[in-house]
């Protein structure tokens, strides 16, 4: 019987592939809830008071590492399940606030892809994902490089 949902292999992933995940709604809780776990009581992100009088920023903002974490979830659920092996790096920027309410997806392209020297069956994999609302306005840009299990290594066809 086939299993459905298992990731991609480094040859599934190309320098110039693309595509986008599925979408996911930031809630209040969610905010509150990352905030907690993560001990991110910065009052941008706890005082409603502090927005509406004192800060650029209007609304219930979420840290940018949320968004960013969401996105790892997103793509975690859809192509890394079985044959992501090691998240190496990355470089991240915030491109703009995530607000609750914002429905976040992310779009990938692979702009490097090699196989690894030192791991024979495995290949690295470089991404360019941005994190984007759902009016098309980009709030993360991040370049991950990740371990990715290769076809032959896992014995598949």
């Amino acid at each position: 019987m086939e299993t459905v949902g298992l990731g991609f292999y480094f040859e599934d992933l190309p320098v110039g592939r693309a595509f986008k995940t599925i979408g996911r709604t930031v809630t209040e809780a969610d905010i509150t809830n990352f905030i907690n776990a993560t001990g991110m009581v910065e009052v941008l992100f706890t005082n409603m008071e502090f927005l509406r009088e004192e800060s650029d920023i209007k609304g219930r903002v979420a840290p940018g590492a949320l968004a960013y974490c969401f996105a790892e979830g997103l793509l975690v659920q859809s192509v890394m399940q079985h044959t992501g092996f090691a998240f190496l790096g990355m470089e991240l920027k915030i491109d703009g606030p995530t607000f609750a309410g914002d429905t976040l997806h992310v779009e990938c392209e692979v702009i490097e892809a090699r196989l690894s020297k030192s791991r024979p069956g495995r290949g690295l994999v470089r991404t360019r994902n941005r994190v984007i609302k759902q009016d098309g306005t980009p709030v993360v840009t991040y370049t991950p490089l990740r371990m990715i299990k290769c076809r032959d290594a896992a014995g598949d066809p």
